[in-house]
């Protein structure tokens, strides 16, 4: 029985880690390949630039709903579901004729993804209980960073050889090989208290408030930020999320349950990773325009120095696992936005080729850690049966939040660049975002500190007693926001 248990635990994490380290990689390695993509299809770059708008549309909209869907109908299903559609949007990608099949490709790998992401970091979290669930889960994600190191030297790779269709050729089988793992080897998990029944409004309230708030962001530049379209998305997504609110807080089993948010751990992890986040997708970018438009790399020069950083992202997964032994979940976020923060703001400072590299790899390690440990960090700190659900609201801000900061990051190139060499405006938006990193992981520790002083959270010595002998009616009062983080697996 022992045996068994061992095999499907280790038959989950193969196939959630493959499918996504798959994920990681096509979204890197399609970056670099929009020039490619253009040339050959025909079409301006602008046009072009819908592959990567269209698969973070469906990504942002379906993580939420994945999430829940694995939660209620079970988790084995709904991964096999999402990797099955990953894999045959690869394959229709790789084929595709024009831009309108790319571009509908690209929104079914994006739904694929959506419901593989929050369901592998559930099916992972309920295969491995105990003190092996942070370790599982930090590997798991130390593998997919890996495609996210692989990603830029694939994608410059390919583009540069035999073309930006071989990243779809090899996304394919990796996807069916994930396939046939989960098929033999995944157990099923669900929440236990749900109904077998899915809040359909929420479902597309949700949707459409992501699905506008995403379209207005990624577009916005292009359309201008005041223009009739533009705006007319931001009003659909602030009506579709208000309704949303309303009616997560009238249904019987709602999508999200609102009181997640009333777990202050949970809050603060979750912010800290946001933050992160969205500096990482800017580094990224300003980091891609910097080597290619001041250095004059070519894409796979460019893939090639990206490997740094990346690799120690990679790195950031097991490492995040094993602070997370000794260190409480919020203190290791920021511990993250210090590491983070210093190194946005020292790549700024430098441009020598020897001191660039290490400093953009040691604020790699920051931001990696930020957003990987913030999936690794709620699993700690929410129920198991909803470890789907909270998965997916932590992705859902990430990935929003992400692309916020890098329309923001765009606009401001544009507007600085007239009068200002382009140099200037990555530094200035380099040195803001570091800033705003480190104020956050100021905020974070301050907070929790008040809350540990007014006994509504455990201290952060792992060792200290929780609760405290003479407080209790502080825990209880506590119990429902923040003590969660108390009953993550390696606590005691």
């Amino acid at each position: 029985m022992r045996a068994e248990s061992s095999s499907a635990q280790k038959g989950a994490f193969v196939a959630c880690a493959v499918a996504l380290f798959c994920i990681q990689v096509d979204f890197f390695a399609l970056n670099l390949a929009i020039p490619g993509i253009s040339a050959e299809l025909g079409v301006t770059a602008s046009a072009a630039q819908w592959t990567l708008s269209a698969y973070m549309l469906a990504v942002g909209c379906f993580f939420i709903v994945g999430g829940r869907v694995g939660d209620v109908f079970g988790r084995r299903g709904t991964l096999l579901a999402g990797i099955a559609l990953f894999a045959a949007g690869s394959v229709a990608c790789a084929l595709a004729p024009g831009l309108p099949l790319l571009v509908a490709a690209r929104v079914v790998q994006g739904i694929g993804a959506g419901f593989v992401f929050p369901v592998s970091v559930a099916v992972i979290s309920n295969a491995f209980p105990g003190e092996n669930q942070g370790r599982a889960l930090g590997a798991a994600f130390g593998i997919a960073n890996i495609g996210t190191a692989l990603g830029p030297f694939v994608g410059g790779g390919f583009t540069e050889g035999p073309g930006w269709r071989w990243i779809f050729w090899l996304l394919a089988p990796l996807s069916a090989l994930a396939l046939i793992v989960a098929l033999r080897s995944v157990p099923d998990s669900r929440d236990p208290s749900a109904p077998r029944q899915l809040d359909l409004t929420g479902c597309f309230t949700i949707v459409c408030a992501l699905a506008a708030v995403t379209l207005a962001v990624e577009r916005g530049s292009a359309w201008g930020w005041d223009s009739v379209r533009t705006l007319a998305l931001f009003g659909v997504a602030a009506v579709a999320g208000g309704l949303f609110l309303l009616r997560e807080r009238r249904a019987r089993h709602p999508l999200v349950d609102l009181r997640l948010f009333r777990n202050t751990s949970f809050d603060l992890v979750t912010g800290m990773g946001s933050v992160a986040n969205m500096g990482y997708g800017v580094t990224v970018f300003v980091a891609t325009l910097y080597l290619q438009g001041v250095r004059g790399l070519s894409p796979l020069m460019a893939g090639i120095v990206f490997l740094a950083p990346a690799l120690l992202v990679a790195c950031a997964g097991p490492l995040g696992a094993r602070l997370g032994t000794h260190m409480r979940p919020t203190a290791v976020m920021a511990l993250a936005g210090l590491i983070a923060g210093t190194g946005m703001i020292a790549l700024s400072q430098v441009t020598a080729w020897w001191l660039y590299i290490p400093v953009f790899a040691w604020c790699g390690l920051g931001l990696g850690l930020g957003w990987t440990f913030a999936s690794v960090a709620t699993q700690q700190v929410v129920p198991p049966a909803r470890a789907g659900e909270a998965s997916g609201v932590v992705l859902t801000f990430l990935v929003t939040l992400g692309a916020i900061a890098l329309a923001g990051a765009a606009t401001t190139i544009t507007a600085m660049t007239p009068e200002s060499p382009a140099e200037d405006a990555y530094d200035t938006i380099l040195r803001f975002g570091g800033a705003v990193i480190l104020l956050t992981s100021v905020v974070v520790m301050v907070v929790r500190h008040r809350l540990v002083v007014h006994g509504k959270v455990p201290p952060l010595s792992l060792h200290a007693p929780w609760p405290p002998p003479d407080s209790e009616s502080a825990s209880e009062s506590g119990s429902d926001s923040d003590s969660d983080e108390s009953r993550g697996p390696r606590r005691g």
